[in-house]
């Protein structure tokens, strides 16, 4: 069902089909995402976690760095923990960790909103290129106004039926994120039931669901990190790459040094979903508190991320990166420590290489 990509109204706005992942938490800077847009790419900033004054700054100091267009990414408000009793109850269990970072507990109950609605409202009296959204699809009406101030929104799911909800509030594209994506997945409503082993799809079945469900141009995110897989998710159907953890590294991120020292440190085994840190589902490298900690954390976002959020900085601040989200994709053991720019051109000089491979094989194939 799904019509041809490109030539979208999305990707007509960057020549390299090429997305830098919207991070929240402080790897989205504005340098990084200038960097990415002047090089070719589309550069996102991710507003999670701020007050809309810092994300109006954030905005001003971009443009002041670039002229290409960039992107917003915001977070849907939540609903309330199903059971506030098992939040307490992990508090209890992390006491240890607070005392042993002499860190306090933040209020977990902050507020689940985000400033969804006054962030929206700055969106729409300053306009920029592109918003998206993740944790949920956005009313018809707030994607009717941001297109009549000329922005352009992009939904992120992971479903085929998150995808059909996401084209039925007239979104412009989806975000397709598989299950080897780094950091928080952006399903729409957390199901405790997805933490069973084996749940979520991978991106390359999710990508051909998506396809076949609806007629939205489609971004493809999920453990991309070489110019190679770029190729084969376009190949697939998609008509850009998103890339979070491959821009993790670069000098212009934001995420501390022992979190970028940590991709290709092989103390670390791998990645896993865990909700230790914030009650959500969320990739990252296994270290101490995701071990000890994870099994026991409740379906609970942002609860437990503002519980949580003294000892990770308290750990952070002493270099201890065993009580740290060190949120990461599944091809973290690819990443480069290369400026945002260079990486860019190494992405599409390998995605180059590629097609041209391609084109030789099938070539050499014919009879």
């Amino acid at each position: 069902m799904a019509n041809d990509p490109w030539g979208s109204a999305l990707t007509d706005l960057f020549p390299l089909p090429i997305v830098q992942a919207p991070m929240a938490g402080g790897p989205s800077t504005p340098a990084l995402a200038a960097a990415v847009s002047e090089a070719g790419g589309l550069g996102f900033l991710a507003a999670g976690y701020k007050t809309p004054e810092a994300m109006r700054a954030e905005i001003a100091e971009l443009r002041t760095l670039t002229s290409r267009p960039f992107g917003v990414n915001l977070f849907m408000p939540q609903p309330p923990p199903a059971d506030p009793a098992a939040v307490a109850a992990y508090a209890d269990r992390l006491a240890a960790e607070a005392t042993r970072y002499g860190a306090p507990f933040g209020d977990p109950d902050q507020g689940a909103d985000d400033a969804y609605d006054a962030k929206l409202a700055l969106l729409l009296d300053d306009p920029v290129p592109v918003v998206s959204f993740t944790f949920g699809c956005p009313s018809r009406t707030a994607v009717d106004a941001l297109a009549a101030v000329g922005t352009l929104t992009v939904v992120t799911v992971t479903s085929a039926a998150e995808a059909l909800a996401a084209q039925e509030a007239g979104a412009d594209a989806v975000c397709v994120q598989g299950i080897e994506a780094g950091g928080h997945q952006g399903t729409h409503h957390d199901d405790p039931q997805a933490d069973a082993p084996g749940a979520g799809a991978g991106l390359l079945p999710l990508l051909a669901e998506v396809r076949e469900a609806v007629r939205l141009p489609v971004v493809a995110a999920g453990g991309l990190m070489r110019g190679a897989q770029i190729a084969a998710v376009l190949a697939a159907g998609a008509c850009a790459a998103q890339l979070g953890t491959a821009f993790l590294a670069c000098p212009e991120s934001g995420a501390r040094a022992l979190h970028k020292r940590a991709l290709t440190d092989p103390a670390f085994p791998g990645t896993e979903l865990t909700r230790a840190f914030s009650g959500r589902p969320a990739r990252g490298l296994v270290n101490r508190f995701l071990r000890e900690h994870g099994p026991y954390a409740p379906a609970a976002y942002p609860q437990v991320h503002h519980l949580t959020s003294g000892v990770r900085k308290a750990a952070a601040a002493a270099g201890d990166a065993q009580a740290v989200n060190l949120w990461a994709g599944q091809g973290h053991r690819l990443a480069r420590e290369l400026p945002a720019a260079a990486l860019v051109g190494v992405l599409a000089a390998e995605l180059d290489a590629a097609r041209a491979a391609s084109v030789c094989t099938n070539r050499g194939s014919t009879s």
